[in-house]
């Protein structure tokens, strides 16, 4: 347990950022859900919309500090290869 003021105000800190990084974090994750749903439900023109809509969440949630460069980077290059797969004409 905390015993100086220091590190009482920084567990006060600590705790308060975590409330903000867990709501960044469940916003980005509902954005890639709907993605998703798009994928699932074979709609290329929703999927590109949602996925335009996830990337500055997830690139937000990079300069945030809630995720890793590289982790956003290969959700993102997942996501828009699969995106593109959907949208392209059937051989």
């Amino acid at each position: 347990m905390a015993n100086t003021a220091q590190s009482k105000k920084r567990a006060r800190q600590a705790e308060a950022r975590q409330d903000v990084n867990k709501a960044r974090r469940s916003r980005i994750r509902t954005f890639l859900r709907k993605v998703e749903e798009a994928l699932t439900s074979g709609n290329a023109d929703a999927a590109a919309t949602a996925l335009a809509a996830a990337q500055p969440e997830l690139m937000r949630g990079v300069t945030k500090g809630v995720l890793h460069k590289n982790t956003a980077s290969r959700k993102m290059s997942r996501l828009t290869s699969r995106v593109k797969a959907l949208a392209a004409p059937k051989a």
